[in-house]
């Protein structure tokens, strides 16, 4: 679904995470979400009676959904799943954005955690939630390529971690060496918990 296509509700929802993973959450204001949403005047106070921590959890959320639901798209245009494949689509989705627009953006939820897990309880626990919905999403996707189900969600955990240090360590060096190192030593570690086949 294309922005146009989205209510003002989720106009605001998807502009707010667009702003929190280049902005952070202290510099991302409430007007300047309505603005980029092209949302009617009045219409935060509207759909988000919370202020900015309701948005800002809302946008946290929504961008744990996003990439959950990016695994089911990564697979599809995978020739061939495999674990390690998975995870090199997923740094992919970074270096890509990295070498084409710069290093300004990252994750919003680790942004948002980054900013308020000690603050606003309301927000961690929306990081939280963020983050088990991506890592449930990761690591089903692994026990169906045949990683057994006890070490699907330790690999899942594993993979979303390194991704989101290497995405640190990317934007701090403004090169994506970090994220194609962590594909490359990742890759074998994860095809090799895959339970072979008899047959």
């Amino acid at each position: 679904m294309g922005k146009a296509e989205r209510g003002p509700r989720e106009r605001m929802v998807f502009s707010a995470a667009q702003l929190i993973r280049r902005e952070g959450v202290a510099s991302t204001g409430m007007r300047q979400v309505a603005v980029d949403a092209a949302a009617p005047r009045g219409s935060l106070q509207h759909y988000f009676p919370g202020g900015k921590t309701q948005l800002v959890d809302e946008a946290v959320g929504w961008a744990g959904g996003y990439a959950a639901g990016r695994v089911a798209r990564f697979l599809a245009a995978l020739p061939e799943p495999t674990p390690s494949a998975l995870f090199a689509a997923m740094v992919r989705q970074w270096t890509a954005e990295y070498e084409a627009v710069g290093f300004a953006g990252g994750c919003p939820v680790a942004a948002a955690t980054v900013d308020c897990a000690e603050s606003v309880p309301s927000t961690r626990q929306a990081a939280s939630a963020a983050f088990a919905t991506w890592t449930g999403a990761v690591a089903q996707a692994l026990t169906d390529m045949g990683v057994p189900e006890e070490r699907a969600g330790a690999l899942a955990t594993l993979m979303i971690s390194s991704l989101e240090g290497a995405i640190l360590l990317a934007r701090a060096e403004q090169d994506v060496r970090a994220l194609t190192t962590v594909a490359r030593e990742l890759g074998p570690v994860l095809d090799a918990a895959v339970r072979k086949r008899n047959g």
